[in-house]
């Protein structure tokens, strides 16, 4: 294996990057602005397009390419099998909701995913240097066409079986995703979410053995010492989502970005609560309870998405951080509130004084 500044260097060259360091893509929250400071810093700049419609995702880039040329990513979840309805446990899930919020609509539920081939067709249209999948893998076709355009693929990962069933279909970097990442959790299967648990340093040089791809480190990185630690243990380059969130361009509510300055790792929790996806926020007061006894299970995704729509709305409008969906990594109050360029320039030259 080559030394951490051979490797990231070699990845840096092969992916036009000054610096080994990517932006999570993070839906709803990775405005063109946290791209462009990321990627004028060096880095590579991220959408996570899961909530995006086809013209959303083409606006994106454009704003993105109108402030600079350097690399992005377009992310998208994988979709999972429509979900199995129950009318009276639904009841039972805007019942409990109400208590958090405004009363819920009936049909609130029947909130639907986008259109996941127009999305696709979007994204691929985008023409980003690459795309990254989650929840999954894209298919041989549309990885067919990714290649004949001359785009890369990152896979997320969260298991060795994972990125061995990604690299096998063609992926051209494997995103290894430690339980510590902020957000939602990028398990294959979904019910495995909570149980199939593998820290990142545990799970970064087991995928790194198990494959002959690069591998991006993601998950409780936020500042220099995760990044040379990563490198160290044989990543390529480091993937930062919520270490970016306290920066301006990122735009998050400022409840949400205060939540995140005090999260030690033991105040954020994996919850179904907001969307029936697992995924790693801060353990507020609605988080906790919707995970006690005798609260009704989570309804499936995206049902649960779209019943708790009306209380995250609400929430926002009042600023109440303990009913807003607040994401946040276990490495969350590293974060710093500085200007997202500033910040990715400072976290790498004080990480290249840690490799050896």
């Amino acid at each position: 294996m080559s030394d951490a500044r051979t490797r990231s260097a070699e990845f840096c060259r092969r992916f036009q990057l000054d610096l080994p360091i990517l932006l999570a893509p993070m839906a709803g929250a990775c405005p063109p602005a946290l791209s462009i400071a990321v990627a004028k810093a060096g880095g590579a700049g991220a959408c996570g397009a899961l909530l995006m419609q086809p013209h959303e995702i083409a606006a994106w880039a454009d704003a993105v390419r109108a402030q600079t040329e350097r690399p992005f990513q377009i992310n998208l979840w994988i979709p999972d099998p429509a979900p199995e309805r129950d009318a009276a446990h639904e009841s039972q899930v805007r019942d409990f909701l109400g208590k958090w919020g405004p009363p819920v609509p009936p049909a609130a539920g029947d909130a639907a995913p986008l259109d996941f081939a127009a999305q696709s067709e979007a994204m691929l249209a985008a023409r980003p240097a690459f795309v990254s999948s989650i929840m999954g893998l894209y298919s041989p076709e549309f990885v067919e066409r990714l290649k004949a355009a001359g785009i890369a693929w990152f896979a997320t990962a969260t298991t060795v079986a994972e990125a061995k069933a990604a690299a096998s279909a063609g992926a051209d970097v494997i995103v290894a995703q430690g339980m510590e990442a902020g957000g939602h959790r990028g398990c294959f299967d979904a019910s495995r979410a909570e149980t199939s648990l593998s820290g990142l340093f545990a799970l970064l040089p087991a995928i790194i053995d198990a494959v002959q791809v690069p591998v991006v480190a993601t998950g409780g990185i936020a500042d220099a010492r995760g990044i040379a630690a990563a490198l160290t243990l044989g990543a390529s380059a480091v993937q930062i989502g919520t270490g970016f969130l306290r920066c301006p361009e990122a735009g998050i509510h400022s409840a949400w970005a205060e939540g995140i300055a005090e999260a030690t790792p033991e105040k954020t929790m994996l919850t179904r609560a907001f969307s029936g996806r697992a995924g790693r926020s801060l353990a507020t007061e609605y988080a906790i309870a919707a995970a006690a006894p005798g609260a009704p299970a989570p309804a499936p995704y995206p049902v649960q998405r779209g019943l708790t729509a009306t209380m995250r709305k609400h929430a926002l409008e009042t600023g109440d951080l303990q009913r807003m969906q607040a994401w946040a990594g276990q490495a969350a109050a590293l974060a710093r509130a500085e200007p997202a360029e500033e910040l990715t320039r400072a976290l790498w030259q004080d990480a290249q004084r840690l490799l050896p």
